[in-house]
Formats: structure tokens, C-alpha cells, sequence
């Protein structure tokens, strides 16, 4: 790019890596150094948390704002219902109003850890297109809305064009979904004067067909801007762990293991994601991603840090780099382990190890506790397993036990009630298995 921003925020993107395509780039660049700037990003809600991915169009609402312009957090209570086609080979599964109401809750907890809500002049709003969509006049829409879209236009959008190449099927519910998305933005220009829609790359033909409708609709201008699929140094897309999904809200993924999650990311991708995904300096990132040998580990380590420090808080941040010292470092069992915790009625007389070990998430199933056994890759309370066959009862969780699978992976386990959580922080010291026999062999 020979253009150099005039505008802070498009300093920023453009030297964190957060731009892909920008419909206008110069004279949003103008419109963003001269004055405050709405701008907003749409998230539905599929799931009852946003996962590590959502993460960069999260920090680019941040950057918004830090920069002194107002993002627009709008929820997707409306569009749910009908199920964005983009990138997806088949239809998304249809969620019931509950269910939505549901993921609207989970999902609205992160949002403020990241950004300033409240009614100043770049506070965001935070919206839900259900306010507009579910009083929809269909009727109507078609007339005002619809005469503005072609057909032929709306097929050659990546996202239908790619599903009918591969004859996957596209419903005609899908195929509206382009024009709900192009209305929200309609929407938020008349209610707030919003005149930026941001996303990953795979919204850039929903992004440009409501910078069109506006300017139909309106004659003004409004820009579109998309980020780039953020991908590993090995090719895969960013956000999957060994067990699926890194997800952002705290009761389905520790701050423990989200903060584990950071330290493990390739070296060469320390720097790129410090400068996504922290506000460190420019300069900073560039210096510990450059770092070699144990300094890259440091590098990893205060990733990891700070992107934790962002969502879960300093404190809880703190703590999962105590615990990675107490457990990797020196064997022991740390403060902020995930738990599970087995009622009586589930411990029974006795549970197998290999049951246990599916029970905390650390194998899928019996085969691959099996092949992890044979291979000395699971251990208890740092011992290496050997019996597939081992029983726990409850004279083994007289005091919390530490199962492991790897070197990176650990869930305590307890006897009491309820299932895996993050635990409240403990201050003893590791625990030591009594001399006595407290298990036995089921052979």
C-alpha cells in the first residue's frame, strides 16, 4: 500500500494486520482523521459463547474506540433466525427463540470486558437487530428493500456462488439473509448515523450490498471494511485447540486453559499475535517476536499474559501463570487447574481410570486412553499409567488427584458434586498420595 493513513485506527489495522479490503480506503482514512466515525460489527448468536476467532473482529471494535470513534455492538437476535450462508456447505441448523435468548446472554458477558458501553459520544450501543427484524412487514421490505437487489447480483456473491459450484443446496431463507444484513446497516444509519460495517473477509459481498443500499436509499456514502482469515504458521485456521473450540466465556473454557492456549502458538506466530491481539507497542511486538531460543518462551508467556489480562482480568491472568510455574516447573499441582468434581453417586464403589480420563476431556474415548497408556502419554498425579485397568475409588480422592495427558494438559479431579469448572484458587501445597492402597485393579 502507497497510502500512508492519516487516521489512528487505520494506522493501527494496517500495521496489525487486521485489513483485508476496504471499499473506500482513502476517504474513510479522511472521514476518521477529520471527526467521530460509528462504526459496527454483527455477531450472531449460534452458540451460548464467542470463541477465539470472534476475537479479532472484537479487537478491531476496541480499536475503534480506543482510536476516539463509537462501535456498534449489534447482536444477531434477528438474523439467527434465519442463518448467515456464508462459508457453510450446508444450511445452519434453525435455533428456537429460547435457545437464541440463551446464547444472547452468554455471549453479551465478554463484549464489555473489551468495550465501553454507556451513552457518551464513543460509548457503544449495544443492539439487537430483533428490534427491527421481528416486526419486519415482509411485504413492505420487498417493495422498499428488495427492488434494490438484483438476482443475478446476489448470485454472484462468493458465499452463494461456492454452494452452488459444490451443488450444495442454498434455501431461499439463506438467500435472504443477504438483504437482512444490508438492512441492519440501513437501520443503524438512521439510528445512529453509522456509516462503517466491519467483518471478516467471508462479509464482503453482505458488507458492500448495504454500503450500496444506503447510498440508494440515502444518497450518502458508507464505507465497508473486512478482515483476513487469521491462520497459523502451519496453514490451519486459528482458534482450535487439541479439544475443539477456544471459547471466551469463563464456564466453558478456564482462564487457565485459555491462558495455556497463548503459550503453546508456534514461534512464528508470536508476533503477529501480539499485535492483534494485545495493545502492546508496534515496536514491542516486533522485539519479542523476534526473540530465539528460551527468550521466545518469555515472548509466549507474556502473549499470553496480556491476552488473558484482556478478557478475564490481570488477577486471573497472574494465576494461570502461577500455576503453569507450580506444574510444569516444579511438578506440582497449582492453584488454577480446571476441576471435575465426582458426586458420590457417579464414584459409585469405584470408577476406571480410562472412564475418568474420557470424564475430565482428556481422551474421546476408550481406544485412545488405551493408546495413551501403552505410549506413556497419561499420568497420574505425575506418575506414569500403566494399568488400563485401574479403579478409583473413594479412598483415592480422600484429597484431589491430578490426571495428565501430555505435558500440557491437567484436570484435577475431587470427590463432591457438580461437574468440570474452573476451581476457587487453592493455597496448599501439592498434594502427595497416602503410602496405603487406595485403588485397586479391576482384573
Amino acid at each position: 500500500m502507497t497510502y500512508h493513513p492519516k487516521s489512528e485506527f487505520m494506522y493501527e489495522i494496517v500495521s496489525r494486520g487486521f485489513l483485508a479490503d476496504c471499499t473506500n480506503f482513502q476517504e474513510l482514512d479522511e472521514r476518521l482523521y477529520k471527526g467521530v466515525v460509528t462504526g459496527y460489527i454483527g455477531f450472531d448468536l449460534t452458540a451460548t459463547s464467542l470463541h477465539i476467532g470472534n476475537l479479532v473482529q472484537i479487537m478491531l471494535l476496541r480499536w475503534l474506540q480506543t482510536t476516539g470513534h463509537r462501535p456498534v455492538t449489534l447482536m444477531g437476535g434477528g438474523t439467527t433466525k434465519v442463518g448467515d450462508p456464508s462459508g457453510k456447505d450446508e444450511m445452519r441448523k434453525i435455533l428456537t427463540v429460547e435457545q437464541i435468548a440463551e446464547n444472547t446472554h452468554g455471549i453479551r458477558q465478554v463484549f464489555s470486558r473489551f468495550i465501553t458501553y454507556g451513552d457518551g459520544p464513543t460509548d457503544s450501543p449495544l443492539v439487537d437487530n430483533a428490534e427491527w427484524l421481528d416486526g419486519l412487514r415482509y411485504i413492505d421490505f420487498l417493495r422498499d428493500i428488495g427492488k434494490h437487489f438484483t438476482v443475478n447480483r446476489l448470485l454472484s456473491f462468493e458465499s452463494v456462488r461456492s454452494r452452488l459450484e459444490r451443488e450444495q443446496a442454498l434455501s431461499f431463507i439463506e438467500f435472504n439473509y443477504m438483504l437482512l444484513q444490508a438492512y441492519d446497516f440501513l437501520e443503524l444509519w438512521h439510528r445512529y448515523g453509522c456509516i462503517l460495517q466491519m467483518g471478516g473477509s467471508d462479509q464482503w459481498g453482505n458488507i458492500v450490498s448495504g454500503a450500496d443500499l444506503i447510498r440508494r436509499v440515502q444518497g450518502s456514502e458508507a464505507f465497508g471494511l473486512t478482515t483476513p482469515l487469521v491462520t497459523r504458521s502451519d496453514g490451519k485456521k486459528m482458534g482450535k485447540s487439541a479439544d475443539g473450540a477456544v471459547w471466551l466465556n469463563e464456564d466453558m473454557m478456564s482462564p487457565y486453559e485459555f491462558w495455556q492456549w497463548w503459550r503453546n502458538v508456534a514461534d512464528a506466530d508470536v508476533g503477529k499475535f501480539l499485535k492483534m491481539f494485545t495493545e502492546l507497542p508496534l515496536d514491542e511486538c516486533d522485539r519479542l517476536g523476534a526473540l530465539a531460543g528460551s527468550g521466545i518462551n518469555d515472548a509466549k508467556i507474556r502473549l499470553a499474559n496480556e491476552a488473558t489480562t484482556l478478557l478475564h482480568g490481570a488477577e486471573a491472568a497472574a494465576a494461570a501463570e502461577t500455576t503453569a510455574r507450580e506444574v510444569f516447573e516444579k511438578g506440582g499441582v497449582g492453584d488454577d487447574l480446571p476441576t471435575l468434581t465426582l458426586s458420590p453417586a457417579e464414584l459409585g464403589n469405584g470408577i476406571s481410570i480410562a472412564r475418568l480420563i474420557i470424564k475430565a476431556g482428556l481422551a474421546k474415548s476408550g481406544k485412545e486412553v488405551k493408546r495413551l497408556i501403552a505410549g506413556n502419554g497419561a499420568r497420574l498425579d505425575d506418575a506414569p499409567l500403566t494399568d488400563v485397568g485401574l479403579m478409583i475409588d473413594a479412598g483415592a480422592l480422600a484429597s484431589p488427584i491430578k490426571l495428565s495427558v501430555g505435558k500440557k494438559r491437567h484436570v484435577l479431579v475431587q470427590l463432591g458434586q457438580g461437574n468440570l469448572q474452573r476451581p476457587a484458587h487453592r493455597r496448599n501445597q501439592r498434594q502427595t498420595l497416602p503410602s496405603k492402597q487406595i485403588w485397586h485393579s479391576r482384573r
